[in-house]
């Protein structure tokens, strides 16, 4: 099959790419610095390929990630930048016709607009000038339109109040919505683009997709932008003329991501199990455009699909999906509901799109290779890598990291990514950092080590460390049972599989048992600041945005339905289960020195976790340590911050495993 061939050619590709020089000097500035590209975007006669790329600005007074559109040709051959302005440039979208491409930037009043710009030459054309910011959005298939999604503005009230400083608030009141609305291309003969509102109905719209003949748009929407209400995802249809929004698909299951077939004739989308779960488990639907019982299909490995495109004849649907610490890229038939995947997962794939010829983008990346864009047509015998903005980083020895399987306590099989210090010797006991992720539902895929984040892979393996990367029970990539195996029971069997792939390591001849580290983020911060409780095998931890009371948690989180999902209970029902999963409530038991980083303006995990953790561990006399990140979320988005949170990773584990 054509498509067979193109994807295994692509990961032959891939590791002919991974190749690198042997130097080993790495450090978080160097890390921090990585180029991202991103939402690669096929012209439609497969010849050019729009995409963005993100790095760093660091001046005398700015710290922030940029963001660019640059240009390639399919061959490789060329690429150029096409925007420059101070603020970034996204999304990148080229018209039906090819000729423009379309984005959104904040330029302007720091508020997100839709820019125009034209191939031929000339400067981006503004044709969105809004009170607030574009959301989402796509041009009609004729070219003569945008339809985008637009947060409902402040009224002139509010700024009044906003002035005054009469600005008090209700939780979870006067929400403002996301709404679809449209705009011409081309101005009036008053010289205007005046835009039309299409939805008015109270529901936040997240997502969309035009039909072919540009008279329907079908959406995904939701009760509120709040992330709690993820779960009320429900799908319409909007008749283009009247601006009529008619439901097309409302259940009790989540319905997103719906996605027109070349004809017209149908709609996918996601849809999931029921009761929708935090753990989540979907599958993917077909629904008559007209109205009508949708056909379930079968269910893919992970159950978590994300389809990015049909194949030309409607007989196809493509999808990608995690599969252990790779990407699956996987191939639905219509007709039968069966999945094939033609060659085994080895890369990690994101931004994959599909034009309407069959020609393929994706941002592409291996523990040792740095993202880049790749582009194959079906019928090419190999895809080209069009992109090569870590050219710089070939220089640069990234340590070996290999896949290792275990059994834990109870015999089941765990999967994770072990990373060796640089230029590592057999036999040789070196200290080991177990890093937790996030989720619990995250996994630990095989992402280039070299790039960015809290912490600093490459580096910590240039200095003589090795890190070790589990996806116990609760991870996704290994399907809806696994991922649901630690429902009541976080730090439980999940804590088992953390440490008997410690043990492993050690067995291993390779891991130091005396100078063992831990450090995770989130769900790995709740668990790193459980584990402390519970061994002190460990000589040093860092505990990034950790849970550290479930009790104050579910009562300050933006996601109070979270923890009642999977611990089946509220806290009020259950005081002694959600104490007895929590740190605050065992921390007695604690001597590690434990480092802790939290963002300030962290609505996930808010900052108040960090505070508990960090207090009781003074007051018990525990060597501690916690970095206040100001103005960030629950991720860090300024590079100096990042720079600063790798670098305090570095100092505490040099200090105590060394």
């Amino acid at each position: 099959m054509r498509t067979c061939r193109f994807l295994a050619s692509l990961v032959v590709c891939l590791l002919l790419f991974a190749a690198v020089n042997a130097q080993s000097v790495w450090t978080p500035e160097m890390q921090v610095r990585l180029n991202v590209p991103g939402s690669p975007d096929v012209s439609p006669d497969g010849r050019w390929v729009v995409y963005t790329l993100n790095g760093p600005v660091m001046t005398a007074d700015k710290s922030e990630f940029v963001t660019q559109i640059w240009i390639a040709s399919a061959d490789g051959k060329v690429s150029r930048q096409l925007t420059f302005a101070d603020k970034s440039s996204t999304n990148p979208k080229f018209s039906p016709d090819g000729s423009m491409i379309a984005f959104t930037s904040t330029r302007k009043d720091n508020r997100n607009n839709i820019f125009i710009l034209r191939l031929a030459g000339g400067e981006a054309e503004q044709i969105t000038d809004l009170k607030s910011s574009v959301g989402v959005f796509d041009w009609s298939p004729d070219g003569t339109a945008i339809a985008y999604t637009m947060t409902d503005a402040k009224t002139d009230e509010e700024e009044k109040n906003d002035k005054g400083r009469n600005d008090f608030r209700w939780v979870e009141e006067n929400t403002k919505l996301a709404r679809l609305y449209l705009v011409p291309v081309a101005k009036d003969a008053g010289g205007k683009l005046e835009p039309r509102q299409l939805t008015k109905a109270d529901r936040h719209i997240s997502s969309f997709d035009w039909s072919p003949d540009g008279k329907r748009i079908v959406v995904s929407h939701l009760q509120s932008p709040v992330a709690n209400y993820w779960p009320t995802a429900d799908l319409a249809m909007v008749d283009v003329a009247s601006g009529t929004l008619t439901p097309f698909a409302v259940t009790e299951a989540m319905e997103a991501a719906p996605m027109f077939s070349p004809d017209g004739q149908w709609v996918a989308a996601t849809v999931s199990t029921l009761p929708v779960r935090w753990a989540q488990s979907e599958r993917i639907a077909i629904y008559p455009s007209a109205g009508g019982t949708p056909r379930m299909m079968r269910d893919s490995y992970d159950s978590q699909p994300e389809p990015f495109g049909w194949s030309a004849d409607g007989k196809t649907i493509l999808f990608t999906e995690a599969r252990g610490t790779a990407t699956g890229l996987y191939l639905m038939d219509t007709a039968s509901g069966n999945i094939t995947m033609p060659h085994p997962a080895r890369a990690v794939f994101t931004g994959v799109t599909i034009n309407k010829d069959g020609v393929i983008a994706g941002v592409a990346q291996m523990a040792d290779m740095a993202p880049e864009i790749y582009v194959g047509r079906l019928t090419d015998p190999m895809p080209v890598k069009v992109t090569s903005h870590n050219a710089d980083r070939g220089s640069m020895q990234v340590a070996k990291t290999e896949v290792l399987k275990w059994k834990s306590k109870d015999g089941r099989e765990i999967e994770g990514l072990l990373t060796y210090p640089a230029g590592y010797t057999a036999g040789t006991k070196v200290p080991l950092i177990l890093n937790i992720h996030g989720g619990p539902a995250g996994v630990f895929q095989q992402s280039y080590i070299g790039g960015r984040g809290s912490y600093p892979l490459a580096t910590l393996a240039s200095k003589g460390y090795a890190i070790l990367r589990p996806n116990p029970r609760g991870s996704s990539g290994y399907g809806t049972e696994f991922r649901r195996a630690n429902i009541k029971d976080w730090a439980g069997g999940d804590y088992e599989d953390l440490m008997s792939g410690v043990d492993h390591v050690i067995a291993m001849g390779v891991a130091d048992a005396n100078r063992l580290g831990v450090m995770g983020w989130s769900y790995g911060g709740y668990m790193t600041s459980m584990i402390i409780t519970k061994t002190n095998r460990f000589k040093a931890a860092s505990a990034g945005a950790p849970v550290t009371n479930m009790m104050s948690f579910n009562g300050t989180a933006d996601i109070p339905s979270f923890l009642p999902d999977y611990f089946e209970s509220e806290f009020w029902e259950a005081p002694e289960l959600y104490a007895k999963h929590s740190a605050m409530f065992n921390i007695k038991n604690a001597k590690t020195p434990t480092l802790v980083q939290h963002g300030e303006n962290d609505l996930r995990v808010p900052i108040e976790q960090g505070y508990q953790l960090h207090n009781a561990l003074r007051r018990l006399g525990v060597p501690t340590r916690m970095i206040v990140l100001p103005r960030q979320p629950h991720g860090i988005q300024e590079p100096r911050l990042q720079i600063a949170t790798m670098q305090s990773n570095i100092d505490w584990f040099e200090k105590y495993l060394k």
